[in-house]
This record gives structure tokens, sequence and C-alpha cells, in this order.
């Protein structure tokens, strides 16, 4: 069978090479938003989630069997389009389970003990402690929205930090109660009570702004924000709003709701009839990138060397699985 597989590091090339010597693959470097010549005899296609998969994507390749995507998230697939075309999807589950985790804790630490205002003073030679007065983990309540892989390994680390953990999840895990200590509460009552919420919950149309202008206001006073899951969980007016209002001390945001569309605000900002949701949307994350007590970062809560390696690992097992006549890690 033949592969299209979309790539962006060099390092990944030469794994995925060794490691499927035995099929005929074609490399792209980019995604197939920026590739506009592909091999249209492909079989299977591998890519990462920067790479929108669409019907038409799907019927140009005219042999395609099976999508392999490099992630755990499938937004960017048409999952609609792949079963009118019998074309299988695949994923990886649980790669980032460590990477995502510590970062979560990454960004809490960052922004609770004030690190990059520290640091940013030390390179301008401003050795002045003067407002860097930040606060201890320990003894606080962590909220912990979604116990799956990342959640529990967040709920872990919380508890050896030695925080009051409290979670929240459609599917209660007793065997992490029984670990951690930890106590699940509603949502509402989580929101209440955390000194830090920390989302790890897919995206989806029950999550879709989960947290929002109305029940930010129903957070603990002077409480933390912390999300690595995906943007549009959180109403981005939502944190402008709380931050304003004095109940969010900060927050830590590895994701930003549009944020696909931020390389492209230029464009945005000079249609002629722009989208006013997602024009306002735009300020707003703009507002948070510019706001001292909140943290923004790219996206990179899974860039591990070894989150990457898992990955890799997975899809191609996923691949070698599908050729032998198995479905392993299907998503559709």
């Amino acid at each position: 069978m033949k592969i299209l597989c979309f790539y962006e590091l060099d390092w990944e090339l030469d794994y995925l090479k060794k490691q499927l010597a035995d099929f005929q693959i074609h490399f792209v470097k980019g995604t197939t938003q920026n590739s506009p010549t592909i091999d249209k005899d492909a079989d299977i296609l591998c890519l990462f989630v920067d790479s929108p998969v669409d019907k038409h994507l799907m019927e140009s390749l005219s042999s395609l069997k099976l999508i392999a995507t490099r992630s755990t998230g499938f937004n960017h697939i048409d999952r609609s389009a792949a079963q009118q075309l019998n074309v299988k999807i695949c994923g990886v589950p649980a790669y980032g389970k460590n990477a995502v985790a510590e970062y979560a804790f990454g960004l809490m630490i960052m922004v609770m003990r004030k690190l990059y205002e520290a640091y940013s003073r030390i390179r301008d030679n401003n050795f002045s402690r003067v407002d860097l007065c930040g606060t201890d983990l320990s003894g606080k309540t962590l909220g912990v929205v979604g116990t799956g892989d990342i959640g529990s390994n967040v709920v872990k680390i919380g508890a050896a930090f030695g925080m009051n953990v409290c979670a929240f999840d459609l599917k209660p895990n007793q065997e992490l109660v029984d670990k951690t200590g930890c106590v699940y509460v509603s949502l509402e009552e989580l929101l209440r009570q955390s000194d830090v919420i920390t989302l790890h919950v897919p995206y989806n149309t029950g999550t879709h702004h989960l947290i929002n202008k109305k029940n930010i206001m129903t957070c603990k006073k002077g409480s933390y924000l912390i999300n690595t899951a995906r943007g549009a969980i959180v109403e981005t007016a939502a944190i402008v709003k709380g931050l304003k209002e004095g109940v969010l001390a900060g927050a830590g945001l590895d994701v930003l709701e549009e944020e696909g569309e931020m390389d492209h605000e230029v464009s945005l900002l000079l249609e002629e009839h722009p989208q006013a949701i997602q024009l306002q949307t735009l300020l707003s994350n703009h507002y948070l990138i510019e706001h001292p007590q909140v943290i923004v970062t790219a996206h990179n809560a899974f860039n591990s060397y070894e989150a990457r390696k898992r990955i890799l690992d997975c899809t191609i097992d996923n691949i070698k699985a599908f050729v032998a006549g198995k479905l392993k890690n299907i998503i559709s």
C-alpha cells in the first residue's frame, strides 16, 4: 500500500522512513493546506491536526482507505465524508498524558509565582522583588475538569504538591479517588471552591464554552484558570470579564479560541464584512496576550520528544495493523 505522509520535523521523517521501510511512502513537508501537488494514488493518508481533510481531498485520493491522524483529536477531519466514502480513521490515544499534565503545572507555577515577570526583570538588570510576591500551590484547592488519562495525571501531581484536589467528570474514576483522595463534585461546586481550575476535556458540542461569561462569575474570587485542552472550551470573553472584574487573578493558556486565525488577523480585519463574533474573539485574544497576569503559549503542551515519539510509534502500529487486516485505535 502507498502512504502519503505530511510531516513537520526532519527527525520524524527519518524515524518514519526507518520504521515503515517496507512501505512505499511519499513524504510532504508541511500540511494539506500548503501542498497543492500530492500523490493521488495513496491508500493511506498520514498527518497531524494542522492538516484539515475535507470531502474534496478524500475524493481526490481515489484509492484512499485509511486516514492515520497523529493526534487524539479529530476535528480536522470530515468524519461524515469519511463514512460516506468508506474511509477508516485511526488516531493516537493518550500520547500526551505526561507531557500535557506537566505543562499544565508549568503554567500554574509560572503565573502563580510570577516567574515570567521575575525573569524579564533580570533581563533588564532589574533585581527588584517589588510586586513579585506569588502564592503557593501547597494547601490550595485544585479543580480538575476531566479525569481521563491527562486529567488523572494532573490529579496525581496536584496531590504530590500537597493540594486539595476536587474533580468533575461525567464518569468518576473510583480508583483515582482511592489512590489520591480526590473528591468528585459538580462543575458548579468545583468553580466555587477551587483556587486553580485546570481543563482536560475533549472539545465537542457538549464542552463548547463549558466555561462562559455566566459561570465564570461563580468562580472563587482570586482563582486561576489553566487551559491546555482546546481553546473553544472557554468563551474568550469570559476570561476577559473574569480578569477585569477581579474574579480571576490570572490565567495560563496554551490554547486560544479562534487561535487558527491569529496568523491571519490582518486579512480578517480588512474583510469587507468581518464576522463580529470572530472579530471580538480575536481582539479579546490580544487583550489576554498583553495582560500581565496571563501567560499564553502556542498550543505547545503536547510538544515533548517523548510524546512525539509515542505519537509516531502508535501511528506506525495503527498503519501496520490496518494493512494486516486488523483495526486498531479506530475513531470511525
